[in-house]
């Protein structure tokens, strides 16, 4: 946090003398081939449910999930941090309202959503594989690795919040590749709040390249009611293009978290799907 308060300090002095921050970004291409999938997701961390006004209500991360209107959503700090770690969201009304399941029956807790908070919520496709992978670092963190087949064709979802702490960031980089397997013949796709916000050669997220690449501009999520950095990320392998991605800045979700979620537009290669010769073209 020491680093961090300074950082703001002089974004906010130098903010006259900057271009607004971008909200959206395509890395389409004339020459890419006719996805096999096409889906959205979107990464959000919902800050335990309490909003920038200093209130609990789970409700409004509801309605903000709602109004996502993803396939598929990784979650940030959806339970308690200590004692039971309970989870926070209605998961009933996320499912009656929106069609949504949890990717875990129990988290860290009996009475968890996720794993240190991570949750992997979806409404297309099945769940083949989910596996809870704790982080290395000073501070409790997790990642959720889920395999799912969505129409067809596989694909690997990873759920994670990475550590406030530079060095644990860069142990937890190395931890997720090795468990990952991002360089075998499958769509991979990691979203989450990453707690980075550099990009290029001096972010800990280059340590991805080249098996997962971040997106070719990163996208600023945090704070809600003034986004600044780009800590909310999308990276991908080679098998996945992202067509759009954009940070959702609604009256709602200004004051909902102290996040906003970001949400993608992906499509999945031909190319994916043909190295898995069980799966229909």
């Amino acid at each position: 946090m020491k680093h961090i308060v300074p950082a703001l300090r002089r974004n906010l002095t130098s903010k006259a003398m900057r271009p607004p921050a971008p909200v959206g970004q395509k890395r389409y291409r004339s020459d890419t081939p006719i996805p096999a999938l096409s889906i959205s997701v979107a990464s959000y961390n919902v800050h335990k449910c309490v909003g920038t006004d200093g209130s609990f209500d789970p409700d409004r991360i509801l309605n903000v999930l709602l109004e996502l209107d993803a396939d598929i959503i990784a979650l940030q700090e959806a339970d308690e941090r200590f004692g039971s770690r309970r989870g926070l969201l209605n998961l009933d009304a996320l499912y009656s309202k929106g069609g949504y399941r949890s990717v875990l029956d129990m988290g860290s807790r009996k009475l968890s959503h996720g794993w240190h908070g991570n949750v992997v919520l979806y409404r297309k496709g099945i769940v083949t594989a989910a596996d809870k992978l704790t982080l290395p670092g000073l501070e409790p963190r997790g990642a959720v690795l889920v395999d799912f087949e969505v129409e067809g064709v596989p694909l690997c979802i990873i759920g994670a919040h990475l550590g406030l702490l530079r060095r644990s960031r860069a142990k937890q980089v190395e931890a997720i590749l090795h468990a990952a397997h991002p360089v075998h013949d499958r769509a991979v796709i990691l979203l989450g709040d990453t707690n980075e916000w550099r990009i290029g050669e001096k972010s800990t997220l280059s340590t991805f390249d080249p098996h997962l690449a971040d997106v070719d501009m990163a996208i600023a999520s945090f704070p809600s009611r003034f986004p600044i950095w780009p800590l909310d990320r999308v990276l991908t392998n080679k098998h996945v293009t992202v067509y759009e991605m954009y940070a959702v800045m609604t009256d709602l979700s200004r004051i909902a978290s102290d996040h906003l979620p970001v949400k993608a537009v992906i499509g999945v290669t031909p190319e994916a799907v043909a190295a898995h010769p069980g799966v229909p073209e």
